[in-house]
């Protein structure tokens, strides 16, 4: 049975086996029966020297692995090169996360009110409310955004769906841009999509990392920021307010609850606070 993976996931996982076979093609390895051990340890050689995150290359295995996988299985090869190889430990490193302050500088309202200014004010507000990943941001559906209720409809990794809410001062910053900036950027068809390119289409992810980055700047924020630092900024300002784990996990959309207990290993102030008044000697 075929592994039901997200369209970003297959993407990566393409892009490491493209990437993989550079290596061995400038190698000049027979992958039909030459590949082994000694192969996979000088590619990952090379992408240490090359500077690549242990989590870019645990996942880079797991795809050269998967593959062979598959071609094993469907009897396209006689044996699996890649069956004795083990993964790498993962070292937890902890997420970036910006300070309810910068959170302020970065939603500031826009000085000049265009369409687009509207459009990118509103996505960045709606990212931080709701913590959602880029992927279902830009993908987001006009109906999926109830602003009476103050709730949104996700459909997030697996096809899982989630309800989100999110405050009344979100919901006016989206009316605005619906009724002000939507409208103006694209009119000539109907679009299902809120977030819309004025050639009305969706934005792509690596344009909103522009935008946000480009927005941090004029803030006055020197941090590196991708719409992922929102989202454990989202987190992690949730749970040092004191919001329960369980309830975080269902607003991130995530399977396990292991993946949302890292967040409450960041809130330094916390810890602080409970070390000064539980420590004997704080």
């Amino acid at each position: 049975m075929q592994r039901r993976l997200a369209d970003n996931t297959v993407t990566a996982y393409g892009a490491d086996l493209q990437f993989f076979f550079r290596f061995l093609y400038q190698e000049a390895a027979d992958f039909q029966g030459s590949i082994g051990k000694e192969h996979v340890r000088r590619f990952f050689l090379f992408c240490q020297q090359h500077h690549i995150g242990s989590r870019s290359n645990a996942r880079r295995l797991a795809s050269i692995k998967a593959f062979f996988h598959f071609l094993h299985k469907q009897g396209m090869i006689t044996a699996n090169p890649m069956a004795k190889i083990q993964a790498p430990k993962i070292g937890i490193s902890l997420p970036r996360v910006l300070s309810p302050a910068e959170v302020e500088c970065l939603l500031r309202p826009p000085a000049t009110t265009t369409p687009l200014g509207l459009r990118n004010h509103a996505m960045l507000y709606l990212l931080y409310a709701t913590g959602m990943r880029v992927s279902e941001l830009v993908n987001l559906p006009v109906n999926s955004c109830n602003l009476h209720s103050c709730h949104i409809r996700i459909l997030g990794k697996g096809n899982k769906e989630r309800i989100v809410p999110f405050s009344p001062s979100a919901a006016l910053v989206i009316k605005g841009y619906i009724e002000r900036g939507r409208p103006l950027i694209w009119s000539r068809r109907p679009s299902p999509l809120l977030f819309l390119t004025n050639r009305g289409t969706a934005m792509t992810r690596h344009r909103f990392w522009q935008i946000i980055r480009e927005i941090a700047l004029k803030a006055g924020i020197g941090k590196t920021i991708s719409p992922h630092v929102l989202r454990h900024s989202f987190a992690t300002h949730l749970l040092s307010g004191g919001a329960d784990l369980r309830s975080v996990q269902m607003m991130l959309g995530h399977t396990d609850i292991s993946t949302t207990q890292i967040y409450t290993h960041i809130d330094t102030d916390r810890l602080k606070a409970a070390h000064q008044r539980f420590h004997p000697r704080g």
